[in-house]
Parts: structure tokens; sequence; C-alpha cells
């Protein structure tokens, strides 16, 4: 059986050596063109006059198209049409595209843009929270808010409260390869579009609502991206709409490609928020009562904010049962960069402020906060045993010998291991699937948790980890250590799955077999280095019983699997492994039925497997049966269909299962900081993470040290700055500072939690793409312990915690400001 072996990438030994293609690898004609955007100085105002003369003389400048050049500039954006390619005559970003040139090369446009006389009426700018509060500029007619319970009540009456003010910061995606897109006029009118995305369809559905094309005019095809995390959901759509647009009027391909500082001005980023919060609870930290208040900067256009924002309240309880919670969601609308899709796309902005009030809470009371964490835990689950069941531990690096500081889980018995190992820790029928009954546990949108496996996930990384030691020996060192101060930290995950808009819970699938045996597949979901691609060829390999080597995985084409959804949300293999198993199991099932019938037993009794065919004492190989089948007659190519079921959800109201599931995980993180300086660094990370029967360990494995390393990165280095006229000065890798390798933790233990999914997904297997990034949060709040051990005020770290944040919590907690 394929699934579930740890194999390479796919497209591996083409990473290593260079030869993998990516779209500005692609081989143009000779004569393509290739576009830049002119951006505006000022963050708000209107463009009085554009001399464009000098652009359009200067050298290898073919074209340049200004508002004047269109009947109607085109829509970019994926939701609320506000996107226009290029500034109408208003501004409302530093940054903003104000026209677009085409030249015979690349540096060619690039310098020609930045040759334009622009004439500006500048008006002030919103650039923050604070700014589009008093304007009441939002993006809707007023906050979203969301109850259950009274909240209010809840608080006042309770023995103790808390309050406070949280600062979060945004993010940039930072993906190696930036955003690019080709495009090459075909006969008829028709176009081919090569573009870095993360959704081919809405690519396909832009460029063809820009032209007053048919969809089916439009072809967009997408082999890999050099990353994504989100920033190539929507972002995307301006540099192919560009690129078409050129095609069609010069009859000539165009390529498109933003240059890393145009791209981190033009581009959006994580919603940066402040979340403002009041929580009662009693004196083993129960909490009582909670009220959040987000507010997010979302950028001067919607893109997509409003379901950012809804999966932040959506996760604003995280692993904890609040009976009583109101959760009020402000989206406001600023001069800034449009805030946009990012790994996790608002699910960390949520989960992070309930965090802070579990530390919070934590540190009135003088406990750990994992015991105030523990005993805010949904109720665990019980039930009925799932066909199957396993618990076994997939381990990072499993060949290497650990060394003195890192923990074999399997050896320490830590989880359960193959049939006859020990039990995890925790109650024995927590590895049971719950059956749900009167009073249950529902979250803060109404929606049951019946598959909670947080108490016995957390005391399996609590015994690894050594936690409790490890804790006592932190502060034992920290009584000793007036300069440096360490501080350890575990934190939970609870991460939903799904689309939060219904209908884009589906996928569909085109498989092939020729006569050959060889196998050709494709699907609707993109390739961006996560290993969608192997795990999917894991999945068709395991119908048919053959090699993944033999099935061969062709480019993303919205040609071959149209109406595609985004590979977003964590649901790429969930989706496209469904599809592609249907497919797979249409063709199996014909072949089967054929030689059923040629050996007079029924379909059932034909197995593939190890590449062969078996029936009735005979084996064959899957090729020769290939050959008879198409010999036969028989259809040897398929679609596969899959939708998501259970779903249903009323974001109005707040009520309803927006999810199918949910994925869990915990990490232990511990951390060293200068108290001189506020210099910090990540020692050690523990994760234990939820992904059902994996699909393949190896690069779950991976997915999930990148997410964290990310996560942390996120909270602790990674910091926007704007200026007072909304420049982004923090606009090119000198001065914005994602984490490097010699940022990872020195000790970096990871293990999967190898149970099946409760769910029928494909194989048992749980999202892995999303949930992980919040074991970084777990860094942030053993900064935060660190801090504490300073004095006696309560750290009360924003984020990023930079050095300059943790120097300054310092200083508060000593009462030195």
């Amino acid at each position: 059986m394929s699934m579930g072996k740890s194999l390479p990438h796919d497209a591996a030994p083409l990473h290593v050596t260079g030869q993998a293609r990516y779209v500005d690898d692609i081989p143009l004609p000779g004569n393509a063109l290739h576009l830049a955007f002119g951006l505006s100085t000022i963050a708000h105002g209107d463009v009085t006059a554009l001399d464009l003369s000098a652009v359009r003389a200067a050298p290898g400048v073919v074209a340049v198209y200004g508002p004047d050049d269109f009947d109607e500039v085109p829509d970019c954006s994926p939701s609320a049409h506000d996107e226009p390619l290029i500034s109408t005559g208003a501004v409302f970003y530093l940054g903003m595209p104000l026209f677009l040139v085409a030249a015979t090369s690349h540096l060619a446009a690039r310098k020609a843009a930045r040759l334009a006389k622009v004439s500006y009426d500048e008006r002030p700018a919103l650039l923050t929270v604070d700014d589009a509060l008093a304007a009441n500029s939002r993006f809707e007619d007023g906050p979203v808010i969301w109850t259950k319970g009274d909240a209010a009540r809840a608080i006042d009456t309770a023995p103790h409260k808390v309050e406070g003010r949280f600062e979060v910061g945004g993010q940039e995606h930072f993906y190696l390869e930036g955003q690019v897109a080709a495009c090459l006029p075909l006969e008829g009118g028709d176009l081919l579009v090569h573009s870095s995305t993360q959704h081919p369809s809405e690519i396909q559905h832009k460029v063809a609502h820009a032209l007053h094309l048919p969809m089916s005019a439009v072809r967009v095809e997408v082999r890999r991206m050099g990353g994504g995390f989100g920033g190539k959901e929507s972002q995307g759509n301006a540099l192919a709409i560009a690129c078409a647009v050129v095609a069609t009027r010069t009859g000539r391909p165009a390529k498109m490609r933003y240059d890393r500082d145009d791209d981190m001005m033009i581009t959006g980023k994580r919603h940066d928020l402040r979340i403002l919060y009041r929580a009662g609870f009693d004196a083993q930290g129960k909490l009582t009562g909670v009220e959040f208040t987000h507010l997010f900067r979302c950028g001067w256009a919607q893109d997509l904010s409003l379901p950012v924002a809804d999966r932040a309240m959506l996760h604003a309880d995280n692993c904890y049962h609040l009976p009583d919670i109101r959760i009020e969601s402000h989206r406001l609308k600023t001069h800034t960069q449009s805030a946009t899709a990012f790994r996790g796309f608002g699910g960390p902005q949520g989960m992070v402020g309930i965090e802070r009030v579990m530390d919070h809470v934590a540190h009135v009371l003088g406990r750990d906060p994992l015991e105030v964490r523990r005993v805010n835990f949904y109720a665990a689950m019980v039930g009925e045993a799932l066909p199957g069941d396993r618990a076994d531990v997939a381990e990072s690096a499993p060949d290497r010998p650990p060394v003195d500081d890192e923990i074999d889980l399997t050896s320490r018995g830590a989880l359960a291991a193959a049939p006859g190992g020990a039990s995890p820790p925790g109650p024995p029928e927590d590895i049971f699937r719950q059956k749900m009954g009167a009073g249950k546990q529902t979250t803060p949108f109404f929606m049951p948790v019946e598959d909670f496996i947080g108490h016995e996930l957390v005391a399996a990384l609590v015994q690894s980890s050594d936690y409790a030691a490890r804790r006592a020996a932190i502060a034992a060192w920290n009584a000793t250590s007036p300069v440096l101060k360490r501080g350890i930290a575990l934190t939970p995950v609870k991460f939903g799955i799904s689309f939060t808009l219904t209908h884009l819970n589906q996928a569909g699938a085109l498989v092939h077999v020729y006569q050959d045996g060889s196998i050709h597949l494709n699907h609707g979901g993109t390739e961006m280095g996560q290993g969608l691609f192997q795990k999917v060829a894991q999945v068709a390999a395991g119908v048919f019983g053959v090699d993944p080597g033999q099935v061969k995985i062709t480019a993303t084409d919205t040609a071959k699997v149209p109406n595609t959804s985004a590979t977003a949300a964590s649901s790429g293999s969930d989706l496209n492994g469904m599809a592609a198993q249907a497919a797979c199991v249409t063709i199996r099932d014909r072949m089967a039925a054929f030689v059923a019938g040629k050996h007079q037993v029924k379909p059932e009794a034909v197995r593939f497997e190890d590449g062969m065919v078996k029936v009735a004492g005979e084996v064959y190989d899957f090729a020769r049966v290939a050959m008879w089948a198409y010999q036969a007659r028989v259809s040897l190519s398929s679609t596969g269909f899959y939708a998501t079921p259970k779903l249903q959800w009323d974001r109005k109201a707040g009520k309803g299962r927006p999810f199918l599931y949910f994925a869990y995980g915990a990490a232990v993180t511990e951390v060293v900081i200068d108290t001189l300086t506020g210099e910090n660094r990540i020692l050690r990370a523990d994760l234990l993470h939820d992904t059902g029967n994996s699909l393949n360990p190896a690069l779950d494995i991976g997915q999930i040290e990148g997410a964290y390393v990310q996560g942390a990165g996120w909270l602790t280095t990674e910091e926007l700055v704007w200026d007072g006229k909304g420049r982004l000065t923090t606009h090119a890798p000198s001065t914005y500072k994602i984490p490097a390798c010699s940022d990872r933790p020195d000790v970096f233990n990871v293990a999967l939690w190898g149970r099946p999914n409760r769910e029928e997904t494909v194989g048992r297997s749980k999202a892995v793409g999303e949930p992980p990034f919040m074991l970084g949060i777990s860094a942030l709040y053993a900064l935060s312990d660190a801090v504490a051990a300073c004095g006696p005020g309560y750290p009360a770290l924003d984020a990023p915690a930079t050095a300059e944040r943790v120097l300054a919590a310092v200083g508060r907690v000593r009462g030195d400001v």
C-alpha cells in the first residue's frame, strides 16, 4: 500500500539540480514583451496629471497603458470588484499601480516605469485602526458580533477578572518565487496563461471577465509554485490580467514578474489587528466568561478580509470550552496594501488572542499556564473504536540515533506503540471515537466538538518533552541568573478544516490508464512545494496497487479539470485526494469486472497489489491487464469528483458546522532572553501533531517543521513598519527579518500523532498545511514566561516580540517604566 509511506517529493531531484521549471523558466518566443507597473508615491489622494511621454520614449518600450487607454479598467478583486488593474484617478495606497509598461526586456520595463511625471492632490491617509475607527472607515456597515451565553454577566460575577490590549502584527509571505505570470495568444482569440497561482480557475475567470471572453477561451496552467502561503490565492490576478491585456492588444506573448521590492510594496500581507479582551475566571483558572474585540486592519480593498476575520472569530476558542463568550469583529478600511490570505487564514490571529488570556490568567493566579489551559479544555472524546485504529508515531529523522537532548517517543512509550505496546498517558477511552449525547459541548459558533483529543495528546507531549522537570530546572536556573532568563511554554492547537464558503469544498480529477499500464493523473490542486502531487499520486497508486512512480502527475490545467477551488484552507489533499481516488476506483472497477468476466468470478475476487492483478489463482502484470482491457474496448479514462459532506454554515448568524473536522497539535518551546538587550533565542522545540493516518509522514514532518518556524517568525522577528506617509519601510530582505537557518531550534523534535481521522477522509488522513503554523504560538508565550521571571508585573508582550519589545517588557515587569 503506497499511502502512508515516507516517499520523497516527486520533484525533489529537479529542485536540487535546478531543473524544476517555474513560470519564469518557461521559454517564450523571441518577440515576447515584459511588463511593469508604474506605482503611486502617495497613500491617498487623486492623480491630477499623468505625463507618460518619457515612459513611451524610453529604450525598449513598445506600449504604455494608462487609465485613458481602457474603456473600462479591468477589475482584479476576488470579492467586491473594488480593485482596478490600474488607478482610475483615485489613489488608495502608496505602491498602487497607476499605469502599465510593455517593453522588450524586464529591466527596460522597470526603468521606464520610473520616468513618469505624476501630479497629485494629496489627502490625509488613514493608516491605523484608530484612524479608521475615528472615520468609521470599514468594509461592513458595522462590527460583526457573535454571542453565546451571557459573557458580560459571567465576567462581572466572576471571582477574578483580567482585561488587556494586545497588538498583533502582520506578516509578509516571502515566497521564494515572487508573483509572476505569462500569457500566449492563441488562434481565434484564445489565451494560454501560465501563472504562479494557488487558484487557476480564479485567474481564468478574471482574465475572461477583463477581456469579455467566455472562460472556455482562457486556459490556465500551473506546474508548480516556489511557495505560496496564501499570498498567491488572489494577489496574482493583476499580473495575469495585465499579461492577457497586452497579449491580446499586441498579438505578442507577454510576461510580468515583480521584483522582490515591488512585490512587497504592491501585494497584501497577513492582517494585523488589535485584540481587546476581558475575562472572568475562578481560583483554578477556569474561565466563566470572555469578551473579545478584534480590530482588523484590512487595507484599501476588501480582498478576502471578511472570511479571514470570520475565521479569526471561528478560532477564538482554540481548545477551550467557553460557554459564555462575545466576539466583536471590526473590518477596517485603511490606505495601506490590501491585506490578504496567509497560512491559517485568520485562525492564528484568533487563536493567539485566547492564548494571551490563558497566559494572563495564569500570571494573576501564580499558576503554571499549562494547568490553566488544561482546566479549560473541551471534554475528552469517548465512544466506539475506529476500524483500523492505530497509535504509531512517525518522527523527524527517524533513522538518526537520538542524542541526549532528543526524545525517542516510541522507545520511551510516550505514545502507544505497535499492537502490544504501551498505552498513551491519560484515560484509555480517549483513544476512541466520541459518541456525543445530550449536553455535548459546542464552540462559540454552536458546532459540537465531537473529536477532541487535546487531553491525551498534551499528556503525551508533556511526558515526551520532559516538560515538568524542565520547568522546574528553568525556575532554578532563573533564580541564579541575573542577566539571562529562560522560559518555557506549551500551547495546543485545534484548527477547523474546510472552506467556510461552503461551495468551495469540492474538487475534480481526471485519470487515464494507458494501454502500456502507465497512469496519467490530473487534479485541481496546485503544487507549491508542499508535496500535494506526491500525496495524490500515492493515493492513485494505492487504488491500482502499483508503484507511485508509475503515476504521472501533470500540471494543473483548467482545460482538464474545470471550476477548481483554490489550493487553500489546508484542503488540497482532502479534496483532490478523494476526487482522484474516485476516478481511479471507477477505472479499477471496470478493469476488475473485465478480468472477473474472463475467469467467471465476481469482480470482488480480483485484487490489485504489488503491480499485479490477481484472480482465480492467476497473477497478471498490471500492464498486461490494461492492454487486454483496451483491446476489449473497456474505457480506461474517468473523471472523479468529491464534495465535502456534513457542512452547514450561516455566516450572518455565526452558527452551524463550517468544518468537517478539527486537526490538533501541541508544542513545547524553550527560549532564553538577554535582559540587557532583549535579544533572544529559541533553544528547543518539541512538537506533536495530529495528521490522522498520514499519507506521507516525511512530507508531513517537513510541513510541520516549516510551519512552526514560520509561525514563530510571525510572532518574534517579522516586523512590518509603515512610516507616517503610508510607505512600507520594511520592503526588502535587508529590512524585513524572516527566520534563517540559524534561528531554528538547536533541538527540534517532531512527531506525528498517528491516529486515524474519525471522518471518512482519504486514507483517514488529516490536513497538515495550516494547523502546525499555530504551534509557533508557543514561542511567544515562552518569551512571555522568560520575561515574567524578571519581576512581578505581567509582560503583556505584543507581537512580533522583537528584541526591542522584549526589552521594554522586561522594564515593565520590573516597574522601570
